[in-house]
């Protein structure tokens, strides 16, 4: 019988097993930040403990509120800062060299085909876009990870979601994974990993494997997973190119953690994107959502754009397509966050900063701020925002506000409208 992505990479990365279904794997990353990690950390110092399993495969950024806001979060830091220097953790982004963590992370190479990583952060599985293991976890298990080198999980199911036909313009991976949370909801994959597969997966750049893999937990996912391809080790090879003789040995190397034609899975869908309108969220739950078409003119007092979701250059372009020449509607606030300082300098270069200022936006530095309702464009009650985050719980932005989930492109044009919009590029129907 053939075996899923998740059941090889188990295989690879066995250590022991608990009863029939947990099993203890080796790690190959911990990746760690300030809002959760310092309370490991403060744990094992209690507890005699304060060791790491290997420095170098430990990395650390603090990135929720940066710079801090006020003496707790300047603490949480401060706790970051003197952990990494006793132990030497050379991979340790502090302000000015810090980034959104799960767009940072992989921006310097650290995650590969094949590879298991845990953080105390549900998005963890942003990482699976490059065909990893990559878990969210609590504070014990973080602990551990740090400590051991190890982390224990129930062997999961899977879920393989093929995705077929041609997006239409204007329309993007954040309507695609909007749209298939919309389908299965929130409790959909739970306990599960998602494979995310098909001809429209295999088009997608890693910046939108990256939107669809942070997503698959707000289905439940634990993570969600693309297949390693040219794509993933162009994307790679400045970091692999010493290890392999060629792109193609690469690949060769990777392609043995794809799923067999012959895996069993807990379940397989097919979601054709053709006729795929652009949507957002509506209510406090990541399933709620509609084509924005039919949202008949929902104001906003603000426009969010940035995250570990859309935060990246790419991005950045889409939305910057639509604002210029243009000016935000009188009474909205944009708010812009490039999700690593890599991202910003190459916004700065391309000119995409200026189009940004131009149309009224405040650019802000990378930080997860206003996302969680933390920092730089936290939401008064009863505002709402247009934003490409990721969760629109209740108060998830601020105590009282509403969040609408989109794309960037569906972002910029809200601003300009001044009510929900999606990209003018797109011809299928009209909110206008």
């Amino acid at each position: 019988m053939g075996k899923t992505v998740a059941e090889k990479i188990f295989d690879a990365h066995l250590i022991d097993r608990q009863g029939a279904d947990i099993s203890i794997l080796s790690l190959d990353r911990v990746f760690c930040h300030e809002i959760t990690t310092p309370i490991a950390i403060n744990d094992l110092v209690a507890r005699g403990k304060d060791r790491v399993f290997d420095p170098d495969k430990i990395k650390a950024v603090i990135d929720h509120v940066t710079p801090a806001k006020d003496s707790k979060t300047a603490e949480q830091g401060k706790i970051m800062r003197d952990w990494a220097k006793r132990h030497n953790i050379k991979d340790f982004f502090d302000i000015g060299a810090n980034g959104v963590c799960h767009a940072l992370f992989p921006e310097k190479g650290f995650v590969r085909p094949g590879f298991t990583v845990i953080m105390g952060d549900s998005h963890t599985c942003t990482h699976g876009a490059f065909c990893a293991f990559a878990a969210g976890v609590g504070t014990t298990d973080l602990e551990v990870g740090i400590l051991k080198g190890v982390c224990s999980f129930k062997t999961p199911e899977t879920l393989k979601i093929e995705f077929t036909g041609t997006l239409q313009e204007g329309v993007f991976a954040k309507d695609v994974i909007l749209a298939i949370i919309g389908k299965i909801g929130v409790n959909g994959a739970t306990n599960k990993v998602i494979e995310f597969t098909g001809p429209v997966i295999d088009r997608f750049s890693m910046e939108e494997r990256m939107t669809l893999s942070n997503m698959a937990i707000e289905a439940g996912g634990t993570t969600g997973i693309c297949y390693p391809d040219m794509t993933t080790v162009e994307y790679l090879w400045d970091f692999i190119k010493d290890d392999y003789e060629s792109k193609e040995a690469a690949l060769a190397d990777y392609s043995k953690w794809i799923a067999d034609e012959d895996a069993v899975y807990a379940d397989e869908i097919t979601f054709d994107v053709t006729t795929l309108a652009p949507v957002a969220t509506f209510g406090y739950k990541p399933d709620q959502v509609r084509a924005i078409a039919d949202f008949e003119e929902t104001a906003v007092d603000q426009v969010y754009i940035g995250s570990c979701t859309n935060g990246r250059i790419e991005d950045l372009r889409e939305a910057a397509k639509i604002l210029e020449g243009h000016t935000i509607a009188p009474g909205i606030r944009g708010v812009l966050s490039p999700a690593t300082p890599d991202i910003f300098k190459q916004a700065l270069k391309e000119g995409l900063i200026d189009i940004f200022m131009d149309a009224g936006f405040c650019v802000t530095n990378p930080t997860c701020g206003a996302c969680l309702g933390m920092s730089n464009g936290v939401l008064a009650n009863d505002e709402i925002c247009a934003s490409t985050t990721n969760r629109n719980f209740n108060g998830r932005m601020g105590k009282g506000g509403m969040v609408h989930l989109m794309s960037p492109a569906s972002a910029a044009a809200t601003a300009i409208k001044g009510t929900l919009a999606h990209s003018p590029a797109y011809k299928g129907g009209s909110n206008e």
